[in-house]
């Protein structure tokens, strides 16, 4: 692609993190084919998983994977959850939260052995997706113990899930429409449940499970120890977190705010009406083995979903409104190499890790600028190179700006071929976040336009005293307007008495009446 680049800004300098709370940051909720490295530098201030009290066998499956240095809410929460202490986090998916619970339930659960359709513990997530890949991390790094999970989600027979259960599982992950449906069936009992798990509770609440989660936190002993995480504290986290939780340590750890120096950047300014011929201009001309595009409505990644396979990419899309067997076969494919592009929302995508993703195209700027670090920081890690490709229409120099200012350093500006490169406009973005395309500037610019003057009416009414002749009705005539009688434009009553119809009855109205037979009297 034919880029004209800004300089970029100088990086600003890292501060110095105090374990153990390092200021980098990890995804180590699944694993990436190579392990991420931390900057030489930092690596003497970064404690280490030997660090935090895992057994050998735990620690002996992370070696293998790679992992040296845990993320800031592993060191932090790891060592309170093997205290036994319940657990507030406030984190972000990209922070490597799921092995912050996942690796230290490994280590409280090996102890014992699970009863029949009582498992030990229980892990609540908002959707499918993301219940699958806690099993994978569970897998992962519980290869070398003897410990067993159940999925409890939907798209997926009851009877083999009930079956699962009947054998004893130590860990059950589900959702809570499932979960529930099963122990009202009696396929489930929750009195031995130990640990409890919720995970994205924000997520919980947007998606309405919260009347849900209080009904099975209600099933379970409350001499129990209970894990909490969400990205937001509202207010309405915050009660939920007050109720279910008995002391809890809490933990806050942000997203990163700078981009890898493995990312390559880049920005295009395109009108509205070519930002999908300039998104297939970048993907063809890039050396691309895979990419996820991003797009801020769900409606928006059908439409361009569907765009790209009539010009011939391969593509699927991902949001929230799918079926969930849709999402989970469309997930797979991308994950395999059968479909080598990922549109989708910043929802769906929540949570999912694609290990060796080359690129990430914002075909949206993002309208929140940690949002973008996030999307771009799926590609370029465990030292590859990535690119990370974002289209913006001229007014939104304001979003522009504040990811700029979030990460301290421009974003290179690139031209694209084919199209006409434009530059950022002093016109305020339209409220609600809606642009208008050229096809809309220009129906707007018709519709501001003087409206042609009306033809004259007459002044006044026609004089009885010579009526004109009356023409009939018709109904290509237009109706007239309540009122338009008061402006002498439509003809005088008649001065003699008009009774239903006069003499224009419809003849479906003109049929004998039936009259009912008259029934004698009883003599």
């Amino acid at each position: 692609m034919s880029a004209k680049k800004t300089s970029p800004a100088p990086t600003r300098s890292a501060k110095k993190a105090v374990a153990p709370a390092p200021a980098t940051s990890t995804e180590a909720a699944l694993p990436p084919d190579a392990p991420e490295q931390a900057a030489p530098a930092q690596e003497e201030a970064l404690p280490l998983f030997s660090e935090l009290g895992l057994s050998e066998p735990i620690q002996r499956a992370i070696d293998e994977m790679g992992y040296r240095h845990p993320t800031p809410i592993q060191a932090q929460a790891i060592p309170y959850v093997l205290m036994g202490r319940d657990v507030l986090g406030v984190a972000q998916t990209g922070t490597g939260k799921t092995a912050s619970f996942t690796l230290p339930m490994l280590e409280i659960l090996q102890g014992s052995r699970a009863r029949a359709r009582m498992p030990r513990s229980l892990i609540l997530e908002p959707t499918r997706e993301l219940a699958l890949q806690v099993a994978e991390n569970f897998v992962n790094y519980g290869k070398h113990l003897k410990l067993t999970h159940a999925l409890l989600i939907g798209g997926e027979s009851m009877a083999e899930q009930k079956e699962v259960l009947n054998r004893g599982v130590d860990v059950l992950i589900a959702t809570p429409g499932r979960l529930i449906d099963l122990f009202e069936r009696g396929g489930l009992l929750l009195t031995q449940t130990k640990l409890l798990v919720i995970d994205e509770a924000d997520r919980m609440l947007d998606m309405g499970f919260i009347p849900d989660i209080e009904k099975i936190v209600g099933m379970l002993s409350p001499l129990r120890q209970t894990l909490f995480f969400s990205a937001t504290m509202a207010p309405e986290i915050r009660r939920l977190a007050d109720a279910f939780l008995s002391n809890p340590k809490e933990i806050t750890v942000s997203r990163p705010s700078s981009v890898a120096s493995t990312i390559e950047t880049g920005l295009a300014i395109v009108d509205g009406a070519d930002k999908r011929r300039a998104l297939r201009k970048l993907l063809r001309e890039a050396d691309m083995q895979n990419a996820i595009v991003f797009c801020n409505r769900k409606r928006d990644v059908d439409v361009l979903c569907k765009s790209l396979i009539k010009h011939g990419f391969s593509a699927g899309a991902l949001h929230g409104d799918l079926p969930q067997s849709v999402r989970f076969s469309t997930l797979e494919a991308f994950k395999s190499g059968a479909l080598q592009i990922l549109v989708c929302s910043d929802i769906a995508a929540r949570g999912i890790d694609i290990g060796g993703l080359s690129h990430v195209f914002n075909f949206d700027l993002p309208f929140h600028a940690e949002d973008y670090v996030h999307r771009i920081g799926r590609t370029g890690r465990a030292g590859r190179t990535g690119h990370a490709y974002s289209l913006a229409t001229p007014d939104e120099e304001g979003l522009a700006q504040a990811i700029e200012k979030l990460t301290g350093k421009p974003i290179p500006r690139i031209e694209v071929k084919g199209v006409d490169n434009l530059e950022w406009s002093d016109e305020p973005r339209p409220a609600g976040g809606r642009r208008k395309s050229r096809a809309e500037s220009g129906s707007r610019r018709k519709s501001n336009a003087a409206p042609p003057a009306p033809a004259p009416a007459s002044a006044a009414p026609v004089e009885e005293a010579a009526p004109a002749p009356k023409p009939s009705r018709s109904r290509s005539a237009p109706a007239m307007g309540s009122g338009r009688r008061d402006q002498g434009l439509l003809p005088a009553a008649p001065d003699h008495a008009i009774t239903g119809f006069g003499d224009d009855i419809p003849a479906f109205m003109q049929l004998p009446r039936r009259e009912k037979p008259v029934v004698p009297a009883d003599e």
